[in-house]
């Protein structure tokens, strides 16, 4: 029998439907894993016992040939997709013991299609990070290492558990969000597929809230066709989301059925090319604009003349929402509750928040408060919503010329825990995802080579707003020209 930890989900689907196991012994085998990498540490909360019991389910409604779209596949679960009756902390100590009541839509429809969820997996604190290093529950490794180096590398951030487990073998699939880049970037570090979405195109409710007009889901996978399986599962309207676009979502896999790109249009920015940009990034990116030349498509240079502006953008715009959705948090009504005997209500708010947020956090709303505040939010945030609609303007123009746009992932390899830890380093991680994210569209990330250190690579296709399907099929086209091969 094939090892089960190293499938994709395409080949269980079919070893699955072909009796060849059945999902209990699925499950079982990535439990397993799971106990033998712990010092991952990407998963914070195990649901094996709700997973085995899943399986079951899923192996009778098989056998009675009522077979979702991902039926019996194990997968992870970032942990700030509230799950009903299991422990969601978006791992900050804030939210200690809060068990939601109900489902985030998400993780509702992918449970709908037939997917078992093996636990909640690591993540930045609230989704602030590019790391994995700001969580209250500690840092996640990164599976991979660098040559003869045994020093531990980041996976990314913040949906950092999430690629650490489908990289290491630890799940299938893994659900992520991305706000300026936390399912990209970590994607790339970890040597997986990550998708983020049109922004609308999956629903936000019982999501933990970062930056409302920023969040949103996206998936971690082993392969294209994977991840077009899985978003398939997770996208749709939802009316419980005003954000959530009523758009028919078409079927993602069925655009893998012909790689012709004949034609197509392929925009390479000459605004991401960044001074001091490491040459193995620029090497990579011009072998990719190759690859999809040699498949036919036509490659065009383009210009995104407010890119230079999308970072500091993003960290007025990010903040600022954090800091009106994380005042909800205020030891009240759910979550951690520091108090002192005879203390007034002013008090217990800032024990609360003091004990409870950390250090990141704490930056990005002292930041979006000070950007909101009389005196300031003409001269900060409103200003940053204008150049935010001048980005937006730039992918308009230039998908009047193309079709896609190519791209790096990220400025650089992963790098060692501890190191680029300062935050303006660190959010600099950041400075070819951001762009995106401000215009809501939809961006892939795809394993595509290796540093001059053997440790993963990325590229990342940019499409138009929910034309995921062009996105996918470039993908695919770029991922089996690479031929990457990943950990597991």
């Amino acid at each position: 029998m094939t090892e089960l930890t190293k499938l994709t989900i395409s080949s269980a689907l079919e070893g699955l439907a072909n009796g060849e196991f059945t999902s209990r012994e699925l499950v079982d085998a990535h439990i397993s894993e799971i106990e033998k990498q712990r010092n991952l540490n990407a998963y914070i909360v195990d649901t094996f016992e709700i997973a085995q019991k899943a399986a079951n389910e899923s192996d009778k409604r098989r056998s009675q040939g009522k077979a979702g779209a991902m039926e019996g596949i194990p997968v992870g679960v970032k942990d700030l997709f509230c799950t009903k009756d299991v422990r969601t902390t978006s791992c900050s100590h804030i939210l200690d013991g809060f068990v939601p009541p109900y489902e985030s839509t998400v993780t509702s429809k992918l449970f709908g299609a037939g997917a078992i969820m093996l636990g909640k997996t690591n993540m930045d604190e609230l989704a602030m990070g590019s790391s994995n290093a700001s969580s209250y529950y500690g840092e996640v490794k990164n599976p991979w290492k660098r040559k003869n180096d045994n020093t531990d590398l980041v996976p990314g951030g913040s949906s950092g558990g999430s690629a650490a487990a489908v990289a290491a073998g630890l799940c299938l699939g893994a659900l992520g969000s991305d706000t300026g880049g936390s399912v990209r970037q970590p994607a790339a570090f970890c040597g997986i597929v990550g998708m983020k979405p049109t922004y609308g195109m999956c629903s936000r409710y019982g999501m933990i809230a970062f930056a409302s007009s920023l969040d949103q889901a996206g998936v971690f996978t082993r392969s294209v066709k994977d991840a077009a399986i899985m978003l398939e599962a997770i996208s749709g309207h939802d009316e419980k989301d005003s954000t959530s676009a009523p758009v028919e979502i078409p079927q993602f896999s069925r655009a893998l059925g012909d790689l012709n790109i004949k034609g197509l249009r392929v925009g390479i920015p000459k605004e991401y090319r960044q001074d001091g940009m490491p040459s193995e990034i620029d090497a990579l990116w011009r072998q990719g604009a190759e690859w999809l030349k040699d498949a036919g498509a036509k490659i065009v240079d383009i210009s995104l003349p407010h890119t230079k502006y999308a970072l500091p953008t993003y960290y007025i715009i990010a903040p600022a929402e954090a800091s009106a959705n994380l005042a909800r948090f205020d030891g009240v009504r759910y979550g951690l509750r520091v108090e002192e005997k005879g203390g007034s209500l002013d008090d217990l708010y800032e024990l609360t928040r003091a004990a409870g947020f950390g250090t990141e956090v704490k930056r990005r709303i002292m930041i979006g408060t000070y950007v909101l505040s009389a005196g300031y939010y003409d001269a900060y945030y409103k200003k940053a919503q204008r150049v935010r609609t001048l980005i937006s303007r730039d992918f308009a123009s230039a998908f009047e010329k193309v079709d896609v746009i190519l791209a790096p992932t990220t400025p650089s390899a992963a790098f060692a825990l501890g190191e680029k830890m300062d935050p303006v380093t660190m959010y600099l991680n950041d400075v070819f995802t951001v762009p995106a994210s401000l215009a809501g569209l939809p961006g892939i990330s795809v394993p595509a080579g290796f540093s001059s250190e053997g440790t993963p690579l990325g590229l990342q296709i940019i499409g138009k707003a929910f034309d995921e399907e062009t996105v996918f099929k470039t993908a695919a086209v770029v991922e089996k020209a690479a031929g990457f091969k990943g950990l597991v």
